[in-house]
């Protein structure tokens, strides 16, 4: 349960805040209220989760039950709004003290198995926003960690075109902040086949709380909607060589 609001991060568009949680833990707090509403947390979760099953890092993420009265004394009237509509059931991401962001100049430069492997899983999941612009890299202990994965899994957003979505060759691989190390894209993609397998695709799956599904026009039952995320995520597996073909490509007019 999230207990105290610290700070907000305004550089992200939907507004997470730093909060502290009844563990004593610090987490960067994701609001099912903020942006695309569950949704985005539905991403966040589910790419976060099948990252850390393929061996990426990523900072680990908790379910965070907030209750209305936490905004009560806020004196920003958008945060007290934020707050008010995320009632319930959050996501936190544990908060990394001392990170920074990664800069494709300062480095450290990633090895050709770590870029390719992020490379690849990014493709996989289609996310769009790990670019030079906006890397969503930290570099903790010299290590990189992937964070904010809200905007991937965009088919979502469209159920009825997520057939089509799940065999995309996904174009803007050629923006990922880390295609010009990527050269082991092969190997990354024999990497994602063998790691997330359709077990691991099905508990993370089911990993979705029941208070972020159920208002999706066109599906019956929350488990439905669960079984489609599952579909198309198994979809998209099949569909690896084209997206990694892509990844080739681009990585070549870059090289």
């Amino acid at each position: 349960m999230a207990t105290r609001y610290v700070t907000p991060l305004r550089e992200g568009g939907s507004l997470p805040a730093i909060v502290e949680a009844d563990d004593a833990g610090l987490y960067v707090l994701k609001f099912r209220g903020a942006g695309q509403g569950p949704k985005a947390l539905i991403a966040e979760l589910l790419a976060g989760e099948l990252a850390r099953a393929m061996g990426l890092r990523v900072p680990e993420l908790v379910f965070a039950l907030l209750e209305p009265e936490l905004g009560r004394a806020e004196p920003d009237s958008e945060i007290r709004a934020l707050l008010k509509a995320s009632a319930g059931l959050n996501l936190g991401v544990d908060y990394l003290p001392g990170s920074i962001t990664f800069d494709p100049v300062a480095g450290p430069t990633p090895g050709p198995a770590e870029a390719s492997e992020v490379v690849c899983f990014d493709a996989y999941v289609m996310n769009v926003d790990r670019t030079p612009r906006n890397p969503n890299l930290l570099v903790w202990h010299r290590a990189l960690w992937l964070i904010d994965h809200g905007a991937a899994l965009y088919f979502h957003h469209a159920w009825e075109g997520s057939r089509a979505s799940s065999a995309s060759a996904f174009a803007p691989i050629k923006d990922h902040v880390l295609l010009p190390w990527a050269s082991a894209l092969r190997e990354a993609e024999a990497t994602l086949r063998r790691r997330l397998t359709p077990e691991v695709l099905e508990r993370t799956v089911e990993l979705i709380p029941d208070a972020w599904l159920g208002t999706e026009p066109g599906f019956l039952s929350r488990q439905e909607h669960r079984d489609a995320y599952r579909a198309w995520l198994l979809a998209r597996l099949k569909a690896s060589q084209a997206f990694i073909e892509e990844a080739e490509h681009a990585r070549a007019q870059l090289v």
